[in-house]
This record gives structure tokens, C-alpha cells and sequence, in this order.
């Protein structure tokens, strides 16, 4: 283990970095390279070939052999093709080399990726492009140079390439606002993303002897343990000592790739972590978070552990999410989501404010999409995370703050509390403006929001292209009005008291968990897709199709294809799930009880023998009560398989998706309670595989 003073030179030491850059490339090389970088415009090709070699000899000497271009297909994780820099040059000998084109343009096959019907199977040329705004970085021998993926005809096939688009218009429309406001030196705004990661960390071995976890990463059977989080000491506990060496490991990694890991700690159930890092530019924070994921997948093996991202491994015990903390700020570091210390008097900071307001209630059902999974399906609305309403929490000082705007009355700031906590030699603590709403999906947490719906496992990329594009409406929307008044200080406050009256109604901060929230969101008009399929089925309403449109993030055929992609994985997901609950029924589970049954049977058999009597005892019971149990297992088990025979085939992946959310998971359920049941009554050196009680105490 390095030592701790050594971490300054550690970090970023595999990244093609700045430092790197400004070391290796000529001065106007660098310049011109840098400016490609701040500005988003696009870099001049007469300098590829120098970059590219520059590359390539920082790479050489970190032990890389081989370049891959590193793209985000639409299948949720990463996709990467590794060529050597070797170069034949006669005589059976080769060169070292890597050329400006093999650095801007690579060539994979687009046809083995989801492509939503953009490309065929004998239509297979697709293109990666150099995104120069992510940084290249070595790992595990090559070179990773973050791109964009498109198909033959232009569309995008990706997830960063939208996101792109996104981050340049969320740049423009910002710039409008901030010239109002009297600054001319900035010259882009940047949307900036904390990716909270929360992950459960298992025993290798009971990983792999659960076919569950190991096919589809969450648990499809499993009866609640007799301890589970109710003591709730395992939140911010002591960390277990393989948890420890393997966080420490870890950051180890992720700070040698530039990624600033900051916090780490238990979360609230048994073997449940999380790991938080500090801010950056959204497109790196993406790129980011999927190696993050990445490095904890392959790492955990190392301690004989198993890593697991579902949002729901383990029914009955909190699942995971992703905090997507989202701010903006210009590209001198000004946060334009702080209030500072006179909120009512800040008005550039009210607009962003009020234009973040119209953009999610405009657009609840695109951040429900955003978040929308089979996984996350299994953690919304479970008391642990939030419902699957979109709503936002701004705060007691805030919320007071847009309701005098809305009544036209002036707003007295209160004065800034400290308590004290009765110690002498304890500090007076200053106490923050507000307090926190853990139930609200979308809270303002002081300078930025906290999207709390994503799930563990997903890529962050689309959550924050719905979120750019929508501010990046607003914004535009209040530039127009502004720029063309001559009465600027009136137009804004009458426009700011619009906003935020006709928005109010995603305005809420009580108890997200509560039902009565629920019927009140219903009375408002506010949008409750209770489950993926429900809320895929809005991506392509117009309103969405024309600002995608609008602002150049996706195309009418890009949306039309990532709504087929939604539900072609959604079906894919359940079809595996329902398909694993078959085989592990019919192969594990009836044998197991079966066998127990008539290894009880042949032991009270044996009872009556020797003891020449008839009596019952309490073996009888239990052998009356699983055979009852194993034959209503059974007839679930066919049921199941006979819907799933049905949903296969369905012929639309929107009719499959719904049938599999209508009749395939329900089944799924039924079965799941009857074997659950069964595993409480079979002796555990009976059961077939590790118990709840096994598997999250274990570490």
C-alpha cells in the first residue's frame, strides 16, 4: 500500500491530464487543444497526429501496449476494442505507432449493439469520435481514450453523444442569462454532477452458489432473516476489515485514474456501502461513475467478495441508489445555484432557480424515464428511496422565500442560527438553512439538487441529458423575454412570480413515503408511473420529441430507437429473471423440499416401528404442511411458465414489456411467497442454497 503522503504524485498519474498535456505537447499544440476543451468547439485535425503521438509515448512508458476507443452503447456499461500500437515495417519487424486518425475515428461494429431498428444486422459500419472534453487514461495495459459512437448514417448510438449536445446547450442558453446579469468574461457554462454510488459487498462463495445473483445480480427467492437492519447499527458503523482493505484498495485505483473518491462508509443495511466523489464537469462525472462501478466489479474478487449493483439484491432490506447531485456553474467556478448570503436580493441565482422549477415539472415524466428500470422498478416507493413522483424540496428558507415572490410581498431573510450542545469544549455549531428531505426524489441541498431516483446500476448520462435540456428550455425561454423588454428589473420580477406560481404544484416538502402525499400529487396533476413500462411509453410525446428536437439532443428517429430500446430491455431483464426462478424451481428447490419431505416421512415411519405406535408428532405437520406447500409450488411454477411462454411470443417489445409488468412478474411473485414460506419450514442443511441470514452477515 502507497503511503499516505505519496497520494498527491498517485493521483491522476494514469491520466493524459493537463499537467501531461502541457509537458508533452508544443505550446501551440497544447493552446489550441486546451481551447477545443473549454470552449466545445471543434479541434483542429492539423493537430491530431501530434497529440496522438504524444499519447502514445506517455502511454509506452506506463507499460500500455495496446489504444481502445472507449464508448457508452446503448446497453447500459461500456464497450471497448483494444489495438496494439504495433506497426509492421519489413524484415519481420514492427514500429511503435498510433496516427492523429487512429485517435479521432475508430471503426466498431454497430449491428451487435441495441440500435432501437437505426441499424440492421447487415448493416454493420458504425464510428467512435475523440471526445477531447474526457480525458484519455491507462488501465490494465492500454490506453482508454473516451469517444463518441454514431451510426454510418450519423445517428448517435451512445449515450454520451446526446449528452454532449446537451452540455452545449445548457452552455448557450446559461450565457444568454449570465450576459443579462453583467458578466462578459465567461465564456461556457458547465453542468456539474456528484455521483453518489451505493453497492452491496457479499462472499464470493455464496455469490456464485446463488444462480439469482449470479445471472440476473439480485436474489428472485429468500425468506427475511431472523436480523436484518432493525437495529440499524451497521449505518456508519466500524468497517469490516475486508471491507476496509478492499475500500482502501479501491481508492487506491480510482485516484491513479483522476477520480476524486472523497467519502466511503457503511450505509443502512447489512453489507450495503457507498462511495461518494467531489464534483466535476457532467461528462467526465459520467465516464467517471461507470469505471467507478467498473474497478468495484473487478476488484471485489481480490477479497473474495463479490460486488453487487442491483438496486434491490435483497428483498425486505434497503436497496441501492445513485445520488445524482446536479449544479451548474460557469467555467470560472462560479455556482450559479448558490444563494448566497441574501437569497431574495440574488435575482440571477432566482431565475436559474426558477428555471430548474419549470423544467422538471415540465418534464416529470422524462426524469421518471431517466430513472426508469426493471431493477429500480423493485426500489422505488419502498420506504428507502423515493416514490416514483416526481417532486422537489427546496427547503423551509427557500420555499418561504418563493412564496413571497408569488404574493409580491418582501421576504426578511431570517438570521443565521448556532446551537450549542451544552459541552464546553464542544464547538458552537452553525446550523444550515434548512434540513434535509431523504424522502424527496429531487431535493436542493444548498448550492445544487439531489436526484435521488437513479438507480445503482445505471449509467447517469441520460438523468442529466433530460436535466440540461430542460433547464436549457427554461433559460432560453427567460432570455428571450428579458432580452427584449425595456424594463428588465419589472420583466423579471413578474416573470420569476409566473414561474414560480404556475410550477408550485412540484413543490413539496413533507413525507414523499406518506399516502397521502400520493392522493395529494394525484389532486395537483402530477405524473405516477408506478413502473418502467408506464413511463417508457411517454418518451416519444410530442412536447419531448420537440425539445429534444429543438436544442439538437436527439433527433425524432434517435428518441423513437431508445424507446424500443427501453422496452426490448425491459422484456430481456424480466424474460432472464422469470427464466432463472423456472430453472432454479424445477432443479433445486422442488428436489430439496421433495427430498426433505421423504427423509421426514422415512423418519417417522421408522418412529412408529420402534415404538409400535400410531402417534403423531410435530414431523407430520410439517411434512402435511411443505407438501401442501410443494404442490401449490408446482402449480405456480406452470402458471409462470406459461405466461412466459406468452410474453416471448409477444411480437412488440412495447406489448412483450407491458405483458411481462401485467401478468409474467406477478407470477413471479406468487411463486417467490410460496418458496419462501418453504425455505422458514425446511431444515437449512435441506435448502439448496445460502439463506438471507447467510449471505449479508457473512463479511
Amino acid at each position: 500500500m502507497e503511503r499516505t503522503e505519496r497520494i498527491p504524485e498517485i493521483f491522476a498519474s494514469c491520466v493524459f491530464n493537463e499537467d501531461v498535456m502541457r509537458e508533452r505537447l508544443p505550446k501551440d499544440v497544447y493552446k489550441s487543444l486546451l481551447n477545443t476543451i473549454a470552449t466545445g468547439k471543434e479541434i483542429d485535425a492539423g493537430i491530431a497526429d501530434v497529440v496522438a503521438g504524444a499519447m502514445k509515448d506517455w502511454a509506452i512508458e506506463h507499460g500500455a501496449t495496446h489504444f481502445t476507443h472507449w464508448f457508452q452503447p446503448l446497453t447500459g456499461v461500456t464497450a471497448e476494442k483494444h489495438d496494439a500500437f504495433l506497426s509492421p515495417v519489413g524484415g519481420g519487424k514492427v514500429i511503435m505507432e498510433f496516427s492523429g486518425k487512429e485517435l479521432i475515428r475508430g471503426e466498431p461494429d454497430a449491428s451487435s449493439f441495441p440500435s432501437g431498428g437505426l441499424r440492421a444486422t447487415f448493416e454493420a459500419r458504425g464510428y467512435t469520435a475523440w471526445d477531447p472534453a474526457s480525458y484519455a487514461f491507462i488501465k490494465d495495459g492500454s490506453l482508454y481514450i473516451p469517444t463518441a459512437f454514431c451510426s454510418y448514417g450519423g445517428e448517435a448510438l451512445d449515450t454520451k453523444t446526446p449528452l454532449l449536445r446537451s452540455m452545449d446547450a445548457i452552455s448557450a442558453a446559461g450565457l444568454r442569462i449570465v450576459r443579462l446579469f453583467g458578466d462578459s468574461v465567461s465564456k461556457r457554462i458547465v453542468s456539474t454532477v456528484g455521483a453518489e454510488q451505493e453497492y452491496f459487498l457479499i462472499d464470493e462463495e455464496d455469490f456464485k452458489a446463488r444462480r439469482d445473483l449470479f445471472y440476473c445480480g439480485r436474489t428472485l427467492f429468500g425468506a427475511p432473516p431472523v436480523k436484518g437492519q432493525e437495529l440499524e447499527d451497521h449505518y456508519f458503523g466500524a468497517l469490516p476489515t475486508r471491507v476496509s482493505a478492499f475500500m482502501k484498495e479501491l481508492d487506491m485505483e480510482l485516484w491513479r485514474l483522476g477520480i476524486t473518491s472523497k467519502t466511503k462508509h457503511n450505509e443502512a443495511a447489512p453489507s450495503q456501502h457507498e462511495l461518494a466523489p467531489i464534483f466535476c464537469t457532467t461528462n467526465i462525472a459520467v465516464d467517471q461513475n461507470l469505471l467507478t462501478m467498473e474497478c468495484m466489479r473487478k476488484l471485489a474478487p481480490k477479497y473474495n467478495m463479490a460486488c453487487l449493483l442491483a438496486e434491490k439484491p435483497f428483498e425486505g432490506i434497503n436497496g441501492s441508489g445513485k445520488h445524482n447531485n446536479w449544479s451548474l456553474s460557469t467555467d470560472s467556478g462560479i455556482n450559479l445555484l448558490k444563494p448566497g448570503k441574501n437569497p431574495g436580493e440574488n435575482k440571477q441565482f432566482l431565475l436559474f432557480l426558477a428555471a430548474v422549477v419549470r423544467a422538471v415539472d415540465e418534464y416529470q415524466d422524462l426524469l421518471r424515464i431517466s430513472a426508469a428500470t426493471a431493477g429500480n422498478d423493485c426500489r422505488l416507493g419502498g420506504h428507502e428511496a423515493p416514490p416514483a413522483i416526481i417532486s422537489i424540496f427546496l427547503g423551509e428558507e427557500l420555499e418561504a422565500l418563493v412564496a413571497s415572490i408569488i404574493k409580491g410581498k418582501s421576504y426578511s431573510k431570517k438570521d443565521t442560527k448556532y446551537m450549542s450542545l451544552g459541552v464546553p469544549s464542544v464547538p458552537t455549531i452553525r446550523r444550515d438553512n434548512t434540513d434535509r428531505n431523504r424522502t424527496s426524489p429531487f431535493a436542493f441541498t444548498g448550492n445544487k439538487f439531489e436526484f435521488r431516483m437513479v438507480g445503482s446500476s445505471q449509467n447517469i448520462a441520460l438523468a442529466n441529458i433530460v436535466l440540461n435540456t430542460a433547464v436549457a428550455e427554461s433559460l432560453t425561454i427567460f432570455a428571450e423575454a428579458l432580452e427584449e423588454t425595456v424594463d428588465f428589473d419589472r420583466t423579471l420580477d413578474k416573470l420569476l412570480a409566473d414561474t414560480f406560481r404556475t410550477h408550485s404544484r412540484i413543490l413539496f416538502s413533507g413525507n414523499s413515503y406518506s399516502k397521502e402525499w400520493e392522493e395529494e400529487a394525484k389532486a395537483r396533476g402530477l405524473s405516477n408511473f408506478k413502473s418502467s413500462p408506464e413511463a417508457y411509453a411517454h418518451f416519444t410525446d410530442e412536447k419531448n420529441i420537440r425539445l429534444f428536437s429543438r436544442f439538437g439532443v436527439m433527433s425524432e428517429t434517435e428518441m423513437r430507437s431508445r424507446r424500443e430500446i427501453f422496452f426490448d430491455s425491459y422484456r430481456k431483464i424480466i424474460n432472464i429473471e422469470a427464466r432463472t426462478m423456472l430453472e432454479i424451481t424445477s432443479r433445486d428447490i422442488i428436489p430439496a423440499v421433495s427430498g426433505y419431505i421423504s427423509d421426514l416421512s422415512a423418519s417417522i415411519n421408522a418412529t412408529r416401528v420402534a415404538l409400535n405406535s400410531a402417534s403423531v408428532d410435530c414431523r407430520v405437520s410439517i411434512c402435511e404442511k411443505l407438501s401442501e406447500l410443494l404442490s401449490k409450488t408446482y402449480d405456480a411454477y406452470l402458471s409462470l411458465e406459461r405466461a412466459e411462454r406468452t410474453a416471448v411470443s409477444k411480437t412488440s417489445e412495447e406489448e412483450s414489456a407491458f405483458y411481462y409488468r401485467s401478468s409474467v412478474i406477478p407470477r413471479m411473485d406468487a411463486l417467490r411467497r410460496l418458496v419462501d414460506e418453504m425455505e422458514t419450514r425446511t431444515s437449512r442443511e435441506a435448502w439448496p442454497m445460502p439463506t438471507y441470514g447467510d449471505i449479508i452477515f457473512k463479511i
